[in-house]
């Protein structure tokens, strides 16, 4: 019998019938197991690959391998849960035929009973025996069916996994889970970080702030923008200098999408990259947005602080000094430092109801001297010779500007000042320059000024007696009256200048502003930094017009002392052409050694000496002569003694030099040169012993007694204490040099220098109070104002102190310096020393 097609439900026992009921609720228990026969087989492989994916995450495996070996495993583990859930593509529920063929199968009846109950006829017949033997056969099955059970699922997994291998994943599940304590996530999600293996998209955004070079700031970094760094949405503002350059550059950016806001503008500059660089001046306070980032915009906030002008201003009323000298004090502010300053010289407002007048050679303009470059706060002092110009001698408005990089111009009070001029003792050539004076002040006065040299010539036997000078009064008056325009005005101005200078020096007067020439030529190079070639050559110009004037004066002085002029003054100091040699020696060793601050210093107390020199020539003295005073003495003395310690120190130098080695012929030259200096040192200190001896005696005048001062008052006693000192330094010093030992004799002549200055000092204070008691030689009565020798220094009582106005250093001192120096420079010229080293050095050797 053919199995019979799915019966119609008429066909099968009725629901509502216990049997039906039973039938029904075994054939959904046999369908259920069909279906999970299908299931189970599948979903143990599921649960197999991800419980062996558990076992490796929880044991470590993705945290130990790189991210694409991660990537291979997932890919194998995906495939694996792909090829395990394959299976419920085919799935389809069991049929009633296959529930009821297994409840057969399983219940071992013969003849199939459940199957029977749903079977019916193939042929429809009219048998009687068919239909018989039919009802038999289901009354049998009928009978059967109360035997059936319901079937337990077969999925058959030991068949599908003969080794067992999900007994395996299962205890490395339970396994790893106890390894991978507290980490249990961490773990799996390592699985999927793939960080690493696609790269990112590589950039990077830099910017930085360039300080304008006059401010010496460092450049300013900014925070940058990193591909692999979260940067900052808000920052505070970057405090900068105004003028700075804001310089922002990408890598690896097609453009920059830029938006400047407040004072922050563009700059083209040229050879800048079309997309990747871009530059911004800052000029006040402003931001600057990056935008188009994957990380979103950034915004870089900026305070822009202002340069302020410098401040300028006195500290001392302007001052006259020599020949036409204006000294100016002042004080320099700035917050960057200043660049440069200069005086300003304006003609006085015309008075009320006046015509303004035409100048026809502007007021002198000069540069004034910092203390230092870019000076940021300090007092300065600049001296200038204006005697030549032709405003010299008039009152003005004096006003001081300083400047910085920034182009900012500080202004200070104005000061109603007379400009200095040259004294003239003849009364034509201070005629001739008041004349000129008026003359380049006001070129509309030329009728007056050419009366004036009308009424010069009036009466030549009287103001005009050399025919020479009438002729030259005649030729100005005739350029004057023929001028066409102002430039031949201003050539008059020249010429009368010319004649003033005849007149008042005779043919000294070309040296005289050689020697001018040559010193405003070298202070010019001093205050701008020229190099040692060119001052070495400017000292030698000066040398040489140094030389030619004191020729010059002393052929002079000598026509004027034949024709019986007054000697100079007794208490006058006098200075040597030697002196003048040494200090040339020193400035140049000063100049040479960076200290160039100095050497101006020096070059202008040079001048005050020729000033002093000049005044004393004018009251017709005798440079050349030399005194008995005890101060004079004891100013050769101390001149004396400061030249044998210098030859101390040079000869302990040149021994050291030679490095302690065997030479029987050095040996004996340094005992020879010990010997001499000993001998110097000794003759030195008799001379002293011979003074005091000397001023014992004074002092036991009767004069002095009968004035009760034979005792000696207070700055006596101080000045017999202190040479007293200074022989037994001397002393100290010879036995030095008699057993070779320079470092000792030079300290103990130190000593004796400075007991000297002390002793001359007391000396000077108490021959001063003697002159006040009895009067001053030469005629100045007591409390009169300070007097000065040709040297231009103080007399008597400031000539010796300790506290010197001028400090210059001493010959050891300027060595000693310029060895520091060359040390210092030859350290820098080292590149392998340290970075930091060599930037301290670079500092230190910046100004010179």
């Amino acid at each position: 019998m053919s199995e019979a097609p799915e019966k119609t439900e008429t066909e099968r026992p009725a629901a509502g019938t216990p049997a039906g009921k039973r039938l029904a609720a075994l054939v959904l228990r046999s369908q259920r197991a069909l279906l999970w026969e299908q299931i189970w087989p599948p979903l143990a492989a599921i649960l197999v690959v991800l419980g062996f994916f558990l076992a490796v995450s929880w044991a470590g495996l993705w945290i130990s391998i790189p991210p694409l070996a991660r990537i291979f495993g997932l890919i194998v583990f995906t495939l694996l849960l792909a090829a395990s859930l394959s299976p419920f593509l085919w799935l389809k529920l069991p049929r009633r035929t296959e529930a009821l063929s297994r409840l057969d199968r399983e219940s071992g009846i013969a003849h199939r009973p459940a199957t029977a109950i749903e079977d019916r006829l193939a042929n429809a017949s009219s048998d009687p025996v068919m239909d018989a033997l039919w009802r038999a056969h289901r009354s049998t099955a009928e009978r059967n069916e109360k035997r059936l059970r319901t079937p337990w699922p077969a999925p058959r997994l030991a068949w599908r996994d003969p080794y067992a291998i999900r007994a395996l994943v299962l205890l490395s599940v339970i396994a790893t889970f106890f390894v991978a304590s507290g980490d249990h996530l961490r773990r799996i999600a390592a699985a999927f970080d793939f960080s690493g293996v696609i790269a990112p998209k590589i950039y990077r955004v830099d910017a930085w702030v360039t300080p304008p070079s006059y401010t010496g700031r460092a450049p300013l970094l900014l925070p940058g923008i990193r591909h692999d760094q979260p940067a900052p949405k808000e920052s505070a503002a970057f405090t900068v200098p105004a003028g700075s350059e804001l310089i922002v550059r990408a890598t690896g950016l097609s453009a920059l999408d830029l938006a400047p806001h407040g004072g922050l503008t563009e700059q083209k500059t040229e050879g800048q990259a079309k997309a990747s660089e871009r530059h911004f001046r800052i000029g006040a306070s402003g931001s600057l947005t990056v935008k188009g980032l994957p990380g979103g915009a950034i915004v870089w906030p900026f305070n822009a602080v202002p340069d302020m002008p410098p401040k300028i201003s006195f500290t001392q009323e302007p001052e006259t000094s020599g020949r036409g000298t204006l000294t100016l004090n002042y004080k320099l502010e700035d917050d960057y430092g200043v660049a440069s300053a200069e005086a300003r010289i304006t003609p006085l407002p015309p008075e009320p109801g006046m015509l303004a007048a035409r100048a026809l050679v502007p007021p002198p303009e000069f540069p004034l001297t910092l203390p230092q470059a870019h000076t940021r706060s300090g007092n300065g002092q600049t001296s200038r010779d204006i005697s030549d110009h032709p405003w010299a001698g008039a009152i003005v408005n004096l006003q001081l500007a300083a400047r910085d990089d920034a182009g900012n111009e500080g202004l200070s009070d104005t000061r109603e000042v007379q400009l200095p001029e040259r004294n003239f003792t003849k009364e034509l050539a201070l005629a001739l320059v008041e004349q000129r004076r008026i003359l380049a002040q006001d070129a509309n006065a030329r009728d007056k000024v050419m009366l004036a040299l009308v009424a010069l010539m009036i009466a030549p036997d009287r103001f005009t007696a050399d025919t020479g000078i009438y002729l030259g009064l005649r030729t100005a008056f005739a350029r004057l009256r023929f001028a066409k325009n102002d430039a031949d005005l201003v050539s008059l101005l020249d010429y009368l200048w010319e004649m003033a200078l005849q007149i008042e020096d005779g043919d000294l007067s070309d040296v005289d502003r050689e020697l001018k020439a040559a010193q405003d030529a070298l202070r010019e190079a001093l205050q701008r930094g020229a190099s040692d070639e060119e001052i070495k050559r400017l000292m030698d110009n000066l040398r040489a017009a140094l030389d030619k004037f004191i020729q010059a004066l002393t052929e002079q002085l000598r026509r004027q002392d034949q024709a019986g002029d007054r000697p100079l003054d007794r208490n006058a100091r006098v200075i040597r052409p030697q002196d003048l040699k040494n200090m040339l020696d020193r400035m140049e060793n000063l100049a040479k050694s960076g200290n160039r601050d100095a050497a101006r210093k020096m070059l202008d107390d040079m001048q005050a000496m020729l000033d002093s020199l000049s005044r004393s020539r004018q009251a017709q003295g005798d440079p050349q002569g030399e005194g008995n005073d005890p101060l004079d003495e004891l100013g050769r003395m101390i001149q004396e003694q400061q030249r044998l310690r210098d030859k101390t120190y040079r000869q302990g130098r040149q021994e050291g030099q030679q490095n302690g080695r065997p030479n029987g012929q050095q040996d004996d030259r340094n005992r020879r040169a010990y010997g001499d200096l000993k001998g110097n040192q000794q003759e030195l200190r008799q001379k002293l012993e011979q003074m005091l001896e000397a001023l014992k005696r004074q002092r036991g005048q009767p004069g002095q007694e009968e004035n009760g001062e034979g005792g000696g008052s207070e700055a006596e006693k101080q000045a017999n204490d202190a040479l007293g000192r200074a022989g037994k330094a001397m002393e100290d010093a010879e036995g030095s040099l008699e057993g070779g030992d320079s470092e000792g004799a030079v300290d103990a002549q130190g000593r004796a220098l400075q007991a000297l200055r002390k002793g001359a000092q007391s000396l000077a204070d108490a021959m001063q109070g003697e002159g006040e008691g009895q009067g001053q030689p030469g005629g100045q009565q007591s409390g009169s104002t300070e007097r000065t020798d040709p040297l231009g220094r103080p007399m008597r009582s400031r000539e010796y102190g300790d506290d010197y106005t001028v400090k210059i250093p001493g010959e050891i001192d300027v060595q000693r310096a310029r060895r520091v120096l060359e040390e210092l420079r030859r350290r820098f010229s080292e590149p392998d020393r340290p970075r930091e080293e060599l930037d301290y050095l670079e500092r230190l050797l910046r100004d010179f």
